[in-house]
């Protein structure tokens, strides 16, 4: 397990050497709000930091105008769809401009939270047991198997966008056609109630565990952005055994999708204490009520410190390849999972049932 960073360790390289730095931010997905909001504090931090750094908003401007403005490195302050999903990544990648956080492959797989749940599945992580749901399921089956409350969300939507706590059958398939306004991949997953928890990645590094309480029913969207009232625990209360074994599974659990550079990973734990990985984040927020500058802080980096890493980064994203913090026993046949959906949509994990969507 790696050592945590402290503000002390990294010697940043002198902000001339950036160049031209564009802040990718705003979009078109449902995001766009928060994101716009990540985008200026990132932007901020970056100019306070001496960084020749400009805001681009995809929306509004043809990606092609990166080059022909002479850009030399993104910060990708995107989030949710056309921006987290490996579509820019992809574009920035066939314009040979360096850019922050994880590659194609990785930010589609962690977008996607039915393959990425495959993926872990077949390595034997822990995840909640889950169903794919369609028009034609048979809801009152899916409630008997994976026990009420349960969640329904998109697969490819984040900051809890379109997801739902079912507490009655009679509600599942009312949440089912809400979660397929966004996507037509809708996923129904277990409800694990011993908390929610999180884990920032910043290159080899993991950073403090938070413990995050919402006030309301789940960690939804208004909890996430527009309240204060969300609790958020750094240092999180865990056993320094427990917080050190959730630290190892994420980074089991990002570099399995072939995550680089940073991100966030999030948990649910039983009533026993057992973490089950839930999703991925590849370009989390960096709002003032976001996760990652949180733990950074409780770390002993600024903001201007964090983001200033994370630039850096984006030199040594793509094209590297990371180690594995231990080796992984494949035990499921992951062709197997793949060509029978129908029959391999539910994990087997069925220890416990708990809270919501850490996205």
């Amino acid at each position: 397990m790696s050592t945590q960073p402290s503000a002390t360790r990294y010697k940043h390289q002198a902000t001339s050497s950036y160049g031209k730095v564009a802040v990718l931010y705003g979009g078109r997905s449902a995001e766009r709000e928060v994101s716009l909001k990540s985008g200026a504090a990132v932007l901020a931090a970056l100019r306070n930091s001496g960084v020749d750094a400009y805001g681009f908003d995809p929306a509004a401007q043809d990606l092609h105008r990166l080059l022909d403005e002479g850009y030399q490195r993104v910060f990708i302050a995107l989030h949710g769809r056309f921006g987290e999903d490996g579509t820019v990544q992809g574009a920035l990648e066939l314009m040979g401009i360096p850019y922050t956080g994880s590659g194609v492959l990785a930010s589609a797989l962690a977008m996607d939270k039915w393959r990425s749940k495959l993926v872990w599945q077949a390595a034997g992580l822990p995840i909640p047991e889950y169903e794919l749901l369609t028009v034609e399921s048979d809801f009152d089956a899916v409630a008997a198997r994976l026990g009420l409350p349960l969640f329904v969300k998109p697969a490819n939507e984040g900051s809890s966008v379109g997801i739902s706590k079912v507490k009655r059958i009679g509600d599942l398939r009312a949440a089912y056609e809400e979660a397929a306004r966004h996507d037509k991949l809708v996923i129904a997953e277990a409800f694990v109630g011993g908390g929610e928890y999180t884990v920032a990645i910043l290159g080899e590094q993991e950073l403090p565990v938070i413990k995050i309480e919402p006030a309301n029913e789940f960690y939804d969207y208004e909890a996430k952005y527009l309240r204060d009232d969300t609790r958020y625990l750094c240092p999180c209360g865990l056993a320094p055994a427990q917080e050190t074994e959730m630290q190892r599974l994420a980074q089991q659990g990002f570099a399995l999708i072939g995550g680089t550079g940073w991100g966030r990973v999030d948990f649910l734990v039983n009533e026993a204490g057992k973490p089950y990985l839930l999703e991925i984040n590849t370009s989390p927020g960096m709002t003032d009520h976001s996760l990652v500058p949180m733990a950074a802080r409780q770390a002993g980096m600024s903001f201007e410190q964090l983001v200033l890493r994370i630039l850096e980064l984006a030199e040594v994203r793509n094209g590297s390849s990371r180690l594995l913090p231990r080796p992984l026993a494949v035990t499921n046949d992951l062709a197997g999972v793949v060509s029978q959906p129908s029959q391999m949509a539910s994990s087997s994990i069925r220890e416990g049932w708990g809270e919501g969507d850490v996205g």
